[in-house]
């Protein structure tokens, strides 16, 4: 069985009237990357804080590896690691420099800080930058040497904010790759809270996601489709180049379409059951050139759009996902 790494019960917070974190229960398990999913207010930095030991709750509990958030804040704190989306580093310092003193602020010194220094920059890519002061370090180069920081106390769990936000396409691949070489490799639970879902569905094994201070879904990206296909049903996007309007007849003729929409160069479909073989049979027989076919509920932003539908939000995944057909297209 499983580890559990991070558990909350029943872990609430208000702020005189105003609700921030409802009833969250939420396990991690060891080795796990978690990604806490949300907009701006809905609960995810509360959330933070309360695990880091910041902040009381109101109500419910918080443990990392056992220990109360609440009742033993400084023993989380040494088996915690925290990056925040902005690292403060001493500018006129190189990075080198920086991370020595926060090894001797955790009590490693002499020949076991030098080691430990520069294993974690070669393994995070920042050698050949360590001597540099911080203040030329681009926002990933920044990110890398914090991660390497908060690896300087040998923590058990990372709880990372935002940690691919402003960072070049070549630096972010970068970063996940490291972030799964920390779990995978070394077991660390890691906890990101992010609102980039093209790269939280890269890097993370179950997602949590936010609403008004509610975890209105939990689990696996799949899981979370598959659960939506069950509740609302299969949507398909489809195109066939120049025949769209034969190809609408031909839609409005299968027994198993509930709905159609236009939607920009394509159709979408909507459909109580998985009609993708039925489609291309349907589309052979009439000798239409498919262009385009997809089944909308498998990516991270459609389920994240659906989810908030049903919370009685806006589509919050709908720029996200304009922006990908875009790139794609």
């Amino acid at each position: 069985m499983a580890e559990v790494m991070i558990e909350t019960r029943g872990l609430g917070k208000k702020y005189g009237s105003f609700t921030a974190v409802r009833d969250l229960n939420l396990s991690v398990q060891k080795g796990e990357v978690f990604g806490l999913l949300g907009p701006n207010g809905a609960g995810k930095t509360t959330t933070t804080l309360m695990l880091l030991g910041l902040t009381e709750p109101s109500v419910g509990s918080a443990q990392i590896a056992g220990v109360d958030c609440t009742r033993n804040p400084l023993r989380v704190k040494q088996i915690v690691g925290y990056l925040p989306d902005n690292m403060g580093f001493y500018p006129d310092m190189t990075g080198r420099e920086n991370l020595r003193m926060t090894g001797r602020m955790n009590g490693l010194h002499g020949e076991l800080l030098e080691e430990r220094m520069d294993e974690l920059l070669a393994r995070v890519g920042m050698s050949q930058a360590a001597d540099k002061t911080t203040s030329t370090y681009s926002k990933g180069m920044k990110q890398r040497l914090g991660i390497a920081d908060i690896l300087m106390k040998d923590p058990d769990v990372l709880i990372m904010d935002e940690p691919t936000n402003g960072i070049d396409p070549e630096g972010m691949r970068e970063l996940m790759l490291l972030i799964r070489e920390l779990a995978e490799k070394d077991g660390r639970t890691i906890l990101i809270s992010s609102h980039q879902l093209h790269q939280i569905q890269q890097i993370c094994d179950r997602v949590g996601i936010f609403v008004h201070g509610e975890l209105v879904a939990c689990g696996d990206i799949a899981t979370l489709g598959k659960q939506l296909e069950e509740q609302n049903g299969y949507q398909f996007e489809i195109a066939v180049g120049n025949q769209q309007h034969k190809l609408r007849k031909v839609l409005e003729s299968m027994e198993q379409v509930d709905r159609l929409e236009e939607k920009e160069a394509f159709i979408l479909i909507h459909t109580g059951e998985n009609i993708a073989g039925k489609l291309m049979h349907e589309l052979m027989k009439e000798k239409l050139e498919l262009t385009h076919l997809r089944k909308c509920s498998g990516d991270l932003d459609e389920i994240y759009s659906l989810y908030f539908e049903k919370a009685g939000e806006s589509d919050a995944g709908s720029d996200d996902r304009k922006k990908r057909r875009k790139q794609a297209g």
